[in-house]
């Protein structure tokens, strides 16, 4: 006999739907409530100019459409066979919170329809789903069960690194050396990088990487002797990190590492070679996500470009400090303005990226720890032919609060093209900064 399936009530923050506006068709078989609270918050945005507000407006776009369905309040069916409805605020839903909870706040309101919806229907067990951590705190001290939005959440521990060690025999090794390949062991991801040891002597040891496309592990290519724009891999992960962003059949690296361990200057640095020396893209195109967003531009003084300078100063530095280096080695280099000038160079905020087609660029996305799932989605879509594109971030270091270390969209994209040939990721763990910020960002 077939088990039977239990239908929950679901109720909707916010900040849940702000988060992903898919969210409503992402519980199944299960009810969706949706306090008039959450309906009266989203109106709040969605005039606003960023992800926030163009979430709002979707949101509401896809409530409107259901409106065809039936009327809201009583409920109407969504795909999964479950029902949503929105459910009205009363003066009698607050008198269920304890006293304490009595003022009237959106989030009280939000928790008073929950208890009402708990005590009117007690045989269906009932989630109140939200991603404000303090919310839920307050949810379970009132004897509400409460959850996270977890539906695109990566279990940061086990996110994948992109390397790993193997060991293998000596002879194994020296016929790597000699022919120059191996065949792959099996589960290997595609672009995964390798060491292999000899497991009698740990000294007698080789990198590579597995080339998907013609089923070996290869060796890992070598800098040149000019470097890199004048740059050179300070440790092994470095090594790992250039050979991909400089590899032009792999359209999509992701860079992940603490502060300092170099993710930001070496794709710079690889996008300045691949542009200016040998030309294989129009054009290098650097862009982060700014945060705070929106009105806090405004207090800054200045016309635009004032306004984004101390939001765009990080990729500022980073390219001063490779331009520098490389005219000291070449006395007839480009400078930074002249490469800007003659469009060889951009640097922009991610607002201004959204809704473009992306063509034949090599295009570096910084701090992209900051972006929801849906916005890694939005931009990695812009992408057009013959563009490579690059997110570097620290997933611990977070300044948008609707995402954290496992719901960020970096951390997503990451598992999601673990087993793409045309995707590599590297994770970078030694600082090479100075041996103060590595301490830093060690015991801090």
């Amino acid at each position: 006999m077939a088990e039977r399936l239990i239908v929950k009530n679901f109720i909707l923050d916010t900040n849940v739907l702000l988060h992903d506006p898919q969210a409503l068709f992402k519980f199944h078989e299960n009810n969706i409530i949706i306090p008039i609270t959450v309906i009266e918050e989203i109106d709040r945005f969605k005039k606003d100019m960023n992800e926030t507000g163009r979430n709002a407006r979707q949101i509401s776009r896809i409530l409107d459409t259901m409106r065809e369905k039936g009327s809201l309040a009583s409920g109407v069916k969504l795909p999964g066979q479950g029902i949503l409805c929105v459910e009205m605020f009363t003066e009698k839903s607050l008198k269920l919170l304890p006293v304490d909870l009595r003022v009237d706040s959106g989030d009280n309101r939000i928790l008073a329809v929950a208890m009402d919806v708990r005590e009117r229907t007690p045989d269906i067990p009932m989630v109140f789903v939200t991603k404000d951590t303090n919310l839920r705190i307050k949810a379970d001290v009132i004897g509400l069960t409460a959850e996270d939005y977890e539906s695109d959440k990566i279990d940061i521990q086990d996110l994948y690194s992109g390397t790993r060690t193997i060991q293998l025999s000596a002879e194994e090794i020296d016929r790597f050396y000699g022919q120059g390949w191996l065949n792959a062991p099996e589960g290997i991801s595609p672009n995964e990088f390798l060491t292999i040891e000899d497991a009698g002597n740990p000294s007698h040891t080789a990198i590579c990487r597995y080339d998907a496309l013609s089923g070996h592990i290869v060796p890992v290519r070598k800098v040149p002797k000019e470097g890199i724009w004048s740059l050179y891999p300070r440790n092994r992960e470095q090594s790992f990190a250039l050979d991909v962003l400089m590899d032009d059949s792999i359209k999509l690296v992701t860079l992940v590492g603490k502060a300092g361990t170099g993710k930001t200057l070496l794709a710079i640095a690889a996008g300045l070679h691949k542009v200016a020396e040998e030309s294989v893209y129009n054009r290098l195109l650097v862009s982060r996500p700014v945060f705070p967003m929106g009105k806090d531009l405004g207090f800054l003084p200045g016309d635009i470009e004032e306004k984004l300078t101390p939001w765009m100063q990080p990729i500022f530095d980073n390219v001063e400090l490779l331009i520098s280096g490389h005219e000291s080695e070449k006395r007839h280099s480009k400078g930074y303005k002249e490469l800007m000038a003659m469009g060889l160079l951009d640097i922009e905020p991610l607002t201004y990226i959204r809704g473009r087609s992306i063509p034949n660029q090599y295009l570096i996305v910084d701090e992209a720890q900051n972006l929801s799932p849906h916005e890694i989605k939005t931009i990695v879509t812009r992408v057009g032919d013959g563009t490579k594109i690059i997110l570097t971030g620290d997933p611990y270091q977070i300044d948008n609060p609707y995402v954290d270390s496992s719901s960020n969209g970096l951390s997503y994209l990451v598992e999601k093209f673990r087993g793409e040939k045309i995707a590599a990721h590297v994770t970078l763990t030694k600082g090479e900064r100075s041996e103060l910020a590595e301490l830093a960002a060690n015991l801090l």
